[in-house]
Formats: C-alpha cells, sequence, structure tokens
C-alpha cells in the first residue's frame, strides 16, 4: 500500500499542503481583524486565500484519479479528504489518520511514533483554536446582542469550548456562529480522544510486554532478544 501512486502522492504534497494551509489562514486571520487595512492589502489577502484553496482543490482531485474510485465511494472512503478541501482551516484534523496509522504498529511500544501523534495534536488544538476564535469572531463580534464582541472573548470561549470545560459566560447567538462552535466541540473531542487513545495504546504494550517476559529475564536482554 505504501508503494501505490496515491502514498507516493501524499509524501510529496504534504509540505505544500502545510504551506497551503498556513497561507490560508494568515490571510483569513489579516481579513477578519484588520479592520483598518487599505482596500487593496485586504484584496491581495483575499487573492492568496483564494490560491491557498485552489492548492487543495487541485489534491483533491488528484486523490480522486489515482484511489481509482468513483466520487461517491471515494467521498464516503476518504470523509477527512473532502472536509479539508471545503474546510482547509481544518487540515490539523486529519491527525485521525495519523492515529490509525499508530494502531497498526501493536507488536512492540513505539514511543516516537506515539509522541509525534501526541505532538501533532497540540500543534492541532493550536491551530484549531486559532482558526475557529477567528470564524466565530467573524461571525459574532457585530451581531445584536452578541456576547462575543472582542477577539479576546472568541479566544476565551474556544479555549473553554476546545477544552470541554464550557463555562458557560459567553455564548454565541448566530446561526453561523453556534454551527462553528458545534465544529470546535468536535475537533475538541476528536483530538483529546486521539491523544488519551495513543498514549493509553502505549502503555498498554509496554505492560503486555513485560507480563509476557520469562521469569529473571533482564529488560537489557530482552532488548538484545529484538535486535
Amino acid at each position: 500500500m505504501t508503494d501505490s501512486p496515491l502514498a507516493r502522492w501524499e509524501q510529496r504534497n504534504g509540505t505544500a499542503l502545510t504551506v497551503a494551509s498556513l497561507l490560508f489562514l494568515t490571510s483569513y486571520a489579516v481579513r477578519v481583524l484588520g479592520h483598518g487595512l487599505p482596500e487593496p492589502v485586504r484584496a491581495l489577502c483575499l487573492a492568496v486565500l483564494l490560491a491557498a484553496w485552489a492548492v487543495f482543490v487541485v489534491d483533491y482531485v488528484v486523490r480522486l484519479r489515482l484511489s481509482g474510485q468513483r466520487l461517491p465511494r471515494f467521498l464516503r472512503t476518504h470523509p477527512l479528504d473532502t472536509l479539508v478541501m471545503l474546510l482547509p482551516l481544518l487540515r490539523p484534523v486529519r491527525i485521525v489518520q495519523t492515529y490509525e496509522t499508530v494502531q497498526h504498529h501493536r507488536d512492540r511500544p513505539r514511543l516516537a511514533l506515539h509522541a509525534r501523534v501526541i505532538a501533532y495534536a497540540g500543534v492541532s488544538v493550536t491551530l484549531l483554536g486559532f482558526a475557529g476564535s477567528l470564524a466565530l469572531y467573524q461571525q459574532e463580534h457585530a451581531a445584536p446582542g452578541a456576547d462575543i464582541v472582542t477577539y479576546g472573548d472568541s479566544v476565551w470561549f474556544t479555549c473553554t469550548t476546545l477544552s470541554t470545560v464550557g463555562y458557560g459566560d459567553l455564548a454565541p447567538v448566530t446561526p453561523l456562529g453556534r454551527l462553528v462552535t458545534v465544529g470546535v466541540m468536535a475537533c475538541g473531542l476528536a483530538l483529546l480522544g486521539a491523544v488519551t487513545g495513543s498514549f493509553s495504546s502505549w502503555l498498554i504494550q509496554v505492560f503486555a510486554r513485560e507480563g509476557e517476559r520469562p521469569p529473571g529475564d533482564s529488560p537489557e536482554a530482552s532488548r538484545r532478544d529484538d535486535d
């Protein structure tokens, strides 16, 4: 499977997609927060945003062709690819695919691989929190009767939502703001589950290997046998 054209494409285009997602996020942030910027600057940000989005569309089309599947089946088997193509800000959600890779290596503890999942989850939470706060602020700050009127309010609400705490001191009032909140909740639960699941899986593997070791066998000897 790793030698398939689709796998080779995924290995080659990872950096390009990361750069495109960062450009998309930066351009979107400037447009949302830069209220007093000149119109040419805002127009440039919009052009960069659309260009970055086009990169994700091209990537999606290439993935579809290389998969050899028809569109309906591809939509069912690659939901994350479709989600990222529609909303490039959600590219960090693809940590789920990284977590699935970890689950396929259950023969021995692989701390480095699990640690990468946890580290990527931390970066994903930061990016998703930033993106969610921008989208929420854009929808809420000018709405009649809004609780979230400053970007600081939006950041605070997004943090409490991502962490599944939910103090209830602030709440969105617009339909799109509530939709963004639902997405932030879902992403927070998914990332939290990926981290705790990965760490628990690694611990279970360690304890299982300890239980399978013959009495009197030292960890150093087991490692030599594995090598």
